[in-house]
């Protein structure tokens, strides 16, 4: 039990020029203690996201930074497939997901890497909706919709959900290497599919409260249609457990490919 984890941050990013440097200054020498290396995966952003990290990697040439760019846009749980399969080649032990918009704070992770609760289970979600968590700008309306859907989830998987997709997450590699979650859909609806497929798998899973904030990040959430299609897959999923085994990307990709850009 005395080994030291090899840990990967994974940080996404889609044109999110302003708020990555934010994100990547969160990483401070208490966080680095527990991170092997940090990986920031560009989804092809069509703004200056890729010359801010690079920028913040000069900067700061300690940091064990590696910067991708996706071969195509793959969307974010294409990101997800990429620096999995990356996690899975390299070696390490666990992957930390941290969102580059700046909406979560990695320290929200620190007691579960201090302590190692996380060797428990094959993932640690932050949970935006259960005691203990703190949200800044987020709209009730918002809120609520989160609240029922968590409440339907939880119905269906017979298990407590809190979130069904924040953007701070930990995952153990040893669950990832059987690529379970290779035909989950290449956009924002992977992360419900990961909770779904936690419950068809066995996967032993917690949550643990997260400070979420919303300032002057753009969201790529189209909450109607997002809302019809994650209950259409809801259901889908109540009425036969295999549905999660289906082919469920608009677009099958044989690999998820990205080139190296920068790497400190």
């Amino acid at each position: 039990m005395g080994t030291k984890d090899k840990i990967l941050l994974f940080i996404p990013g889609y044109n999110c020029e302003k708020q990555i440097v934010r994100v990547l200054g969160q990483l401070d020498e208490r966080i680095l203690s527990f991170i092997t290396h940090v990986i920031v995966v560009n989804n092809r952003s069509t703004d200056e996201t890729e010359d801010a990290v690079i920028g913040y990697a000069k900067e700061h040439p300690a940091l064990p930074l590696t910067l991708l760019r996706n071969q195509d846009n793959y969307g974010l749980g294409g990101s997800h497939k990429t620096a999995f399969q990356y996690a899975m080649d390299q070696g390490y032990d666990y992957v930390i997901v941290l969102h580059g918009d700046d909406q979560g704070d990695i320290h929200d992770l620190y007691g579960v890497l201090k302590k190692k609760l996380y060797r428990k289970y094959d993932c640690c979600l932050g949970g935006r909706f259960m005691r203990g968590s703190r949200l800044k700008g987020y709209s009730l309306f918002r809120t609520f919709g989160n609240i029922v859907y968590n409440f339907l989830f939880s119905l269906v998987v017979r298990n407590r959900i809190f979130d069904l997709g924040s953007g701070l997450n930990m995952y153990s590699v040893s669950m990832l290497k059987d690529h379970f979650y290779e035909k989950f859909p290449d956009k924002l609806t992977f992360n419900y599919c990961m909770i779904l497929a936690s419950h068809y798998y066995g996967h032993r899973i917690m949550f643990f409260p997260i400070t979420w904030r919303e300032e002057d990040q753009v969201s790529n959430v189209k909450m109607a249609s997002q809302a019809l299609s994650v209950l259409k897959m809801l259901g889908s999923y109540g009425i036969n457990h295999s549905f999660i085994k289906k082919e469920l990307r608009e677009v099958p990709r044989k690999a998820y490919l990205a080139d190296v850009i920068h790497e400190s």
